[in-house]
């Protein structure tokens, strides 16, 4: 399997991720791999390459998003906020702004995690590559 240290046409890639987050409600979370799964993989990767790097494609359109784009929606796989430097503190402030319980240092995602039904479609008409 080839390694792909980012998409092939990453500025295309991270606007649909943008796109996607931006849909995701307030008081709600989804995680890096659901956003990756949203997105159709990009011409020429593989399903199974693209299955095992979408997540950390993800998680690098969220390190340079546009200030418009609620960045502390995106958490990962268990529940919980992925460590950075000096962001993990403001984002667990900021959900819990918006109404998100973290018991410990996790979400419920079945009580917090966005179902995404509407985003999925969105991207599915309007593939960039």
């Amino acid at each position: 399997m080839p390694s792909y240290s980012s998409p092939p046409n990453q500025q295309t890639y991270y606007e649909q991720v943008w796109t996607l987050v931006r849909q995701i409600p307030y008081g709600h979370v989804a995680t890096y791999g659901q956003i990756g799964k949203m997105i159709p993989p990009p011409n020429g990767v593989e399903i199974e390459a693209y299955t095992a790097f979408a997540p950390r494609w993800v998680g690098g359109a969220m390190a340079n998003c546009p200030d418009d784009v609620p960045w502390q929606r995106v958490i990962n796989s268990q529940g919980k906020i992925s460590e950075r430097p000096g962001g993990a503190e403001r984002q667990r402030l900021l959900l819990e702004d918006e109404g998100v319980v973290f018991v410990k240092d996790k979400i419920d995602l079945k009580k917090f995690g966005w179902s995404g039904s509407s985003g999925e479609e969105n991207i599915q008409q309007t593939k960039m590559f």
